[in-house]
């Protein structure tokens, strides 16, 4: 199996607000919220550790194994930067990695591919889920976790989008079929042996007749919402200021939880499972766009 790249310590970045939320049908909701500094999100620290981060999420692993052998590390780092869209015109890679590293770091499944991958420069658009992450459930039965994120100022307008666009994805067979086809030709990237590779192969594309290894789709799904931060707030002492903001970001989520619950009940998502995670932004539009500068510098 594939270690994952981005380790548990990533997420000692953020308060975990809500962990393991048990939604309909069984499924996990978990939202975290960036550490608080001097009344404000510790957007300095979030900007580092994506940096650290970003060239394992665009890259394949054959690709990074062949360049730190090489000692080619400024390589490495300049491929991935080359890959994100111009901060002015990036509307969604921000999620997409966050999406990556929360999959990794809390669920710890490790990636299978990533739409950045398949860019050869930063203006490519490539269809089909954000992302592809393989979980374990058990040493036969494993999920194949098709990415969605969602970076939007209204938390309810977000939730909409994202399952909007999951329904999509399950409604449209050839987008489906495309998009194992395509994990299946870039699975020689991500594996370093023949032996990880017929592995990898025999569970994503297993055989009903052995009737040894199960897999199953379900999606993994990041939504980035906005809450605002009054002047007022702004003059409360530190601590008074961190329980103020985690208090208002926890209540945003609980007041949308039955949201999430209607949409998984719907007839057309019986069968997948969903993991959902969410993080806070103050000014998510500018923000957003912030980070990804910041990264690409």
């Amino acid at each position: 199996m594939i270690e994952t790249n981005v380790k548990e310590n990533f997420l000692d970045l953020f308060y975990h607000e809500i962990r393991d939320k048990e939604l309909e049908k069984g499924n996990k909701l978990n939202a975290f919220v960036l550490k608080i500094k001097n009344n404000g999100f510790a957007y300095d620290e979030l900007v580092e550790s994506l940096s650290n981060q970003l060239y394992k999420f665009a890259l394949s692993r054959n690709e990074i194994k062949t360049l730190e052998k090489e000692k080619k590390y400024g390589t490495l780092i300049s491929r991935a930067k080359a890959k994100l869209r111009h901060y002015t015109s990036n509307e969604g890679e921000l999620g997409e990695i966050l999406l990556y590293c929360l999959l990794e770091s809390h669920l710890i499944s490790p990636k299978i591919l990533t739409k950045l991958e398949l860019k050869t420069n930063s203006n490519d658009y490539v269809k089909g889920a954000d992302g592809v992450h393989l979980l374990e459930v058990s040493s036969t039965e494993y999920q194949l976790i098709l990415g969605e994120s969602k970076l939007n100022a209204d938390i309810k307008s977000g939730i909409y989008a994202a399952f909007d666009s999951v329904n999509k994805f399950i409604k449209d067979q050839a987008k489906a079929t495309f998009e194992i086809a395509l994990v299946n030709s870039q699975l020689v990237k991500e594996a370093f042996d023949e032996d990880l590779y017929n592995f990898l192969k025999k569970i994503i594309i297993p055989s009903a007749k052995e009737d040894s290894i199960y897999l199953d789709y379900s999606f993994g799904i990041f939504l980035g919402y906005e809450i605002e931060v009054t002047p007022k707030e702004m003059k409360l002492p530190n601590s008074e200021f961190r329980r103020v903001i985690r208090d208002k970001s926890k209540k945003a989520i609980e007041d949308v939880i039955e949201s999430f619950n209607f949409q998984i009940k719907k007839t057309e998502f019986d069968g997948y499972c969903f993991n959902i995670y969410l993080i806070p932004f103050t000014e998510i539009e500018k923000k957003r766009k912030e980070i990804i500068q910041q990264i690409t510098q």
